[in-house]
C-alpha cells in the first residue's frame, strides 16, 4: 500500500510539471492551449536525441529540455499565438489542436513511431525498501528523483508567482492589459515569458517522464485528457490547486491500476466527475476571482 502511495504521488508530481504550464496560460493568461503536450513531447525527443545520438549525460540534458522547449514557445507566443489572444475561445482551440496533430505528424515523419527508451544513470535505477510485510515501502531512486526536482520546481515556481515583482506584474496584466501598460509594465514581454517558462516546464517534464510515461509521436494526444482534467479539478487561479489535483489523480490511476485494471481509468474520471460536480470552479478559487 505504501509502495503504490510513493508511486502515485510521484506520478502526480510528474503530471503537476507537465500540466502547470497549462495552468498558466488558461488561467492567467486566459488562453485555452491544447498543444500544451505537444511542447512536453518536445522536451522528452531533445532529452532522447542528446542522449542516443550525443553521448550527452542525463543530467546535463534536462536544463537543456527545458530550455529547447521554452525557446520554441517563446518563437510560437511571438508568431503564431499572440494574435489569437483576443480571438474566441473556440479558435484558440481550433488552432492548438491543429497545432497538436502537426506535431504528432512530424514527430512520426522525421523521428519514427517507435517508443523511444532512455539509459538512466546507474545510482537511478536502483531502488529502497523500508519496512516489512504489508507496511513495507519500496522507494525507486528515479521516482525519489522526480519527487524532489518536481518539489523544488513548485516551491521556486509559488514563490515566483506569489512573492516577486514579475509575478505582481503578470497578476496586473492579467486583470487589466491597458491598466497595466499604462503603468510601464510591457504587457507583451510579460506574456512571452510566460508562455516560454510555462512551454519549458512542459518540456522539463517531458523529459523527466520519458521513462515513466513513455515516448512516442502520440504522446501530446495521449495525455491530453490528464493535463485538462489537472486543470480542471485544480482550477486555473493558483499553483496549489493543479498540485493537488494531480497528486490526486496519480495517486487515484495508480492503484486503479493495481487493484481494479480493467477499470483503472474508470476510477480517474469518476473521481474526476465527482470533484467538478462539488465544485465546478476547481479545488481553489483566487479569493475575488471567477
Amino acid at each position: 500500500m505504501l509502495t503504490i502511495l510513493f508511486d502515485g504521488v510521484a506520478y502526480g508530481m510528474l503530471l503537476f510539471i507537465l500540466a502547470v504550464g497549462l495552468a498558466v496560460t488558461m488561467g492567467l493568461m486566459n488562453f485555452i492551449n491544447l498543444a500544451h503536450g505537444a511542447f512536453a513531447m518536445v522536451g522528452g525527443y531533445i532529452t532522447v536525441l542528446l542522449m542516443q545520438r550525443l553521448g550527452v549525460p542525463f543530467l546535463v540534458c534536462l536544463p537543456l529540455a527545458f530550455l529547447g522547449s521554452g525557446l520554441l514557445g517563446a518563437v510560437l507566443e511571438r508568431t503564431l499565438y499572440r494574435p489569437l489572444y483576443r480571438k474566441p475561445h473556440l479558435d484558440q482551440v481550433l488552432f492548438s489542436i491543429g497545432l497538436t496533430f502537426m506535431a504528432v505528424a512530424s514527430a512520426d515523419y522525421f523521428i519514427g513511431s517507435s517508443q523511444q527508451i532512455i539509459q538512466l544513470p546507474e545510482w537511478l535505477k536502483g531502488r529502497t525498501e523500508v519496512g516489512e510485510g504489508a507496511w513495507m515501502l519500496g522507494m525507486g531512486h528515479y521516482r525519489l528523483f522526480i519527487i524532489a526536482v518536481c518539489t523544488a520546481l513548485t516551491v521556486a515556481l509559488q514563490y515566483v508567482l506569489a512573492r516577486t515583482r514579475f509575478g505582481s506584474r503578470l497578476r496586473a496584466s492579467v486583470d487589466d492589459q491597458r491598466v497595466a501598460a499604462g503603468l510601464g509594465i510591457n504587457v507583451n514581454l510579460v506574456f512571452l515569458s510566460t508562455f516560454a517558462v510555462g512551454s519549458g516546464l512542459a518540456g522539463l517534464g517531458g523529459a523527466l517522464g520519458a521513462e515513466v510515461l513513455g515516448l512516442d509521436p502520440s504522446f501530446p494526444l495521449k495525455f491530453m485528457i490528464y493535463f485538462l482534467i489537472v486543470v480542471a479539478v485544480g482550477g486555473t487561479s493558483s499553483i496549489t490547486g493543479p498540485l493537488l489535483a494531480a497528486l490526486l489523480l496519480g495517486i487515484a490511476d495508480v492503484a486503479g491500476k493495481y487493484y481494479i485494471p480493467k477499470l483503472g481509468a474508470f476510477i480517474v474520471y469518476s473521481l474526476m466527475i465527482a470533484i467538478l460536480i462539488w465544485r465546478p470552479q476547481g479545488l481553489f478559487v483566487r479569493q475575488g476571482g471567477k
